[in-house]
């Protein structure tokens, strides 16, 4: 973790950005700070932009104005080589659907983010181990996707994303395609990283999820946000 991310400063940061797809505004001029250590909600009606406000965080989409600045990066300044790049390096997603490589065991799944980087494949291996065995599924590490658990799954994507000890995590409806169970347990680990710095940026439909895990809630509505307040995470 950099002194930056350490000392609390502005770690994202929109600019009036506008996203339109077509005649559709997807985002209508946001401007949205996120500092490091936060954890930090987005919450709105579908259709909301809110996934179209990650997608533009984590470099995978890019604005129709203003400027998106992360980890000191304008990512509108970056080729789509250093755009890929970039989210190896700084970003750690977190999906409702796992997006885990089907015919990859977890270990390997795992290992992959820090293999793309550069990593050698040893020491990718060697971490994944350590990861897994911190969430709890170290036991699980040459089963594939299939045959785990939705819970299981979800603790195999967390581990991916943190593979490259990303400046921000963020978590796109985390819990939406988990039992109540294996969603509180996703809760809590989020709950756990965040106390040891991690920075969380959480979309969800979800206001438990959110209060109980985020330290500011951002309420999005029309590709705006329409409101912000403290969330009453519970740390």
């Amino acid at each position: 973790m950099s002194e930056a991310e350490k000392s609390g400063q502005v770690l994202v940061d929109l600019a009036g950005v506008r996203k339109e797809y077509g005649q559709a505004v997807a985002l209508d001029g946001v401007t949205l700070q996120i500092r490091a250590g936060e954890a930090a909600a987005v919450m709105g009606p579908s259709g909301c932009g809110k996934s179209t406000l990650l997608n533009m965080i984590a470099g995978l989409d890019r604005p129709t104005a203003g400027t998106v600045t992360v980890a000191g990066h304008d990512l509108g300044r970056l080729g789509e080589s250093a755009l890929a790049l970039f989210r190896r390096r700084h970003i750690g997603m977190i999906f409702q659907f796992f997006n885990l490589i089907d015919d990859l065991p977890a270990l390997d799944n795992v290992a992959l983010a820090a293999q793309l980087t550069g990593t050698p494949a040893r020491t990718a291996r060697a971490r994944a181990l350590d990861l897994l065995g911190e969430l709890g599924v170290a036991g699980r590490k040459d089963a594939y996707p299939a045959t785990l658990s939705g819970g299981q799954r979800q603790r195999v994507g967390v581990a991916r994303a943190l593979m490259n000890r990303p400046a921000l995590l963020l978590a796109d409806e985390p819990t939406g395609a988990l039992d109540s169970r294996s969603g509180e347990q996703v809760m809590d680990l989020l709950i756990d990283l965040n106390q040891i710095g991690q920075t969380l940026l959480i979309v969800t439909h979800d206001l438990e999820l959110a209060t109980r895990c985020a330290g500011r809630l951002i309420e999005f509505a029309d590709g705006q946000v329409v409101g912000q307040g403290a969330a009453g995470a519970g740390r």
